[in-house]
């Protein structure tokens, strides 16, 4: 077996256990503290499972194929209590929706919902009188219109108007945040600030200074290892980690551009969350006032939209997110 590519037989055996679980959970009138406990030590066994396995081969989780990678950094990701907080609402959401639209309809079918990672934005199976409805994880925090298209297209096939609503949202900040989440859990991430052209250490420094009084405690910082195009930079709360894309460490790129990106997640260390209505809001008005003082907002909005939309015509304002 070729340590890049190792190939966990079962994984998808054991996903589907995990999603059978948060279903039976979600549709249980009471949902109880402890189904949800049972659901995390099964998330917590299967992913220390994995890891120990790709220790004994001398490799890591990025060794392991694409789908089971997929798989696993779906787990990791699930993890943690506020994203599976997230996908269990969001799956009630979605199962509360499909019904009172089936009942409308004069339809008794069995339902199946799964939130998960795959390369579709969601999938409608039916036969005879059931139903799957899988949505991708990047939807968790959707708004009731979008997840309504959502289950209304897969329920009873597309529409342009439901389509607009579900594109618009795969090509936002809230959609494309948790699937570069989902990509980074399975990078190995070598902390080092210093890239080839800028040093984050020396960035943040300067940031600090100028923008925050030298008062903001310095997260980790890291650049990833890999070119990334829908997103420039992310902001991890629990590690307290920032990392920037690779693609910002460049000799063409200004030094100006790197700064906004890691301002902009800085400004996610200092103004934190905000729930609003349920849904975890992380760009307020706060927070874009704040962003909107970067001295040279204009110009590094416009080199990111050009880097962004360089790469795929199809997507439209996506940078810094």
């Amino acid at each position: 077996m070729s340590i890049d590519h190792i190939r966990l037989k079962n994984i998808k055996t054991q996903q589907n256990i995990i999603l059978h679980l948060i279903f039976e959970l979600v549709s249980n009138p009471t949902i109880k503290s402890a189904q949800i406990q049972q659901i995390t030590q099964t998330l917590v066994k299967t992913v220390t499972a994995i890891e120990k396995i790709c220790f004994n081969q001398q490799a890591t989780p990025a060794n392991l194929s694409r789908s089971s990678r997929q798989i696993y950094s779906w787990m990791k990701f699930l993890t943690e209590e506020v994203n599976l907080q997230l996908h269990l609402e969001s799956t009630l959401r979605v199962q509360q929706i499909a019904q009172q639209m089936l009942a409308k309809h004069g339809q008794s079918v069995k339902l199946m919902i799964e939130f998960t990672s795959f390369a579709l934005l969601y999938k409608g199976k039916r036969s005879g009188d059931a139903a799957n409805i899988i949505v991708n994880e990047g939807f968790i925090n959707a708004s009731e219109e979008v997840i309504t298209a959502l289950v209304e297209s897969a329920l009873f096939g597309r529409n342009q108007d439901n389509t607009r609503l579900i594109r618009s949202f795969a090509s936002s900040e809230e959609y494309s945040n948790v699937l570069l989440e989902l990509d980074l859990i399975a990078e190995v991430i070598a902390e080092n600030p210093q890239g080839k052209f800028y040093n984050l250490n020396e960035l943040f420094d300067k940031l600090n200074r100028e923008y925050f009084a030298a008062t903001l405690a310095k997260p980790r910082l890291a650049w990833s290892q890999i070119n990334t195009y829908r997103k420039f930079g992310h902001y991890e709360p629990a590690r307290d980690r920032v990392v920037i894309s690779l693609t910002l460490d460049n000799g063409s790129v200004p030094e100006f551009v790197s700064e906004f990106v890691l301002y902009h997640e800085l400004l996610h260390k200092y103004h934190g969350t905000n729930w609003v209505q349920g849904r975890r809001m992380v760009h307020t008005r706060e927070f874009r006032v704040s962003e909107s003082q970067f001295k040279l907002y204009n110009e590094a909005s416009r080199w990111l939209e050009k880097l962004a939309t360089g790469q795929t015509s199809k997507r439209r304002r996506v940078y810094n997110q």
